[in-house]
């Protein structure tokens, strides 16, 4: 499956105007209605409860500070995702999202709470850098490059080394996004069967 470049800007800027806009709102109804209630909607490992977060988490942020520095990455790495497609950047999102939400809720720590969109994030930053690996051409070779120079220092967020960050959520995006560029073709061709 060889990449195309999709010029759709308008579409792309409604899909990722409505991402974010969506956890802008998320953000302001828990923090200024419901006092930070809705935060709790995370994914709990290995509870029951816990499950809805699979969900819920990429929406939620802790703190406006959280939120704010997810935003500008997502949209960033989320319109090169777009560049594929719309259907390239469904297929990815879904795949990220479920593989983050389900390895945080297997093997977090228990008593712990993940939030926020930076799962996603992570995800389309493995999709990017790795696309190439598995489809062997140059223009997503050049993506990967942009990717790599960009944001290359992201890559350390998929360790513990900050207390109170979910690395968990960095590690399994990232994994979630290697897995969407590897079956992508795969992916598309079912999604096309099902359609």
């Amino acid at each position: 499956m060889q990449p195309v470049i999709s010029n759709d800007f308008p579409t792309h800027a409604k899909i990722l105007g409505s991402f974010i806009a969506l956890m802008w709102a998320v953000e302001i109804v828990d923090r200024v209605l419901l006092r930070d209630r809705l935060t709790l909607l995370g994914i709990r490992p290995r509870t029951q409860v816990g499950l809805r977060g699979i969900v819920f988490a990429p929406l939620l942020h802790g703190t406006w500070s959280h939120l704010t520095a997810n935003t500008l990455p997502f949209v960033v790495l989320g319109w090169f995702v777009l560049l594929g497609g719309v259907e390239e950047f469904a297929i990815v999102t879904a795949v990220v999202w479920l593989v983050s939400g389900c390895g945080v809720w297997l093997l977090g720590r228990p008593n712990t709470l993940h939030i926020g969109a930076s799962s996603l994030i992570f995800g389309y930053f493995g999709f990017l850098l790795l696309r190439s690996y598995f489809e062997q051409d140059v223009l997503s070779a050049g993506f990967s490059v942009v990717v790599a120079l960009l944001y290359g220092p992201l890559i350390w967020g998929v360790l513990p080394l900050r207390r109170g960050v979910s690395w968990l959520g960095h590690l399994f995006g990232f994994v979630g996004g290697v897995l969407a560029a590897r079956y992508l073709p795969e992916l598309s061709q079912w999604l096309t069967r099902l359609g």
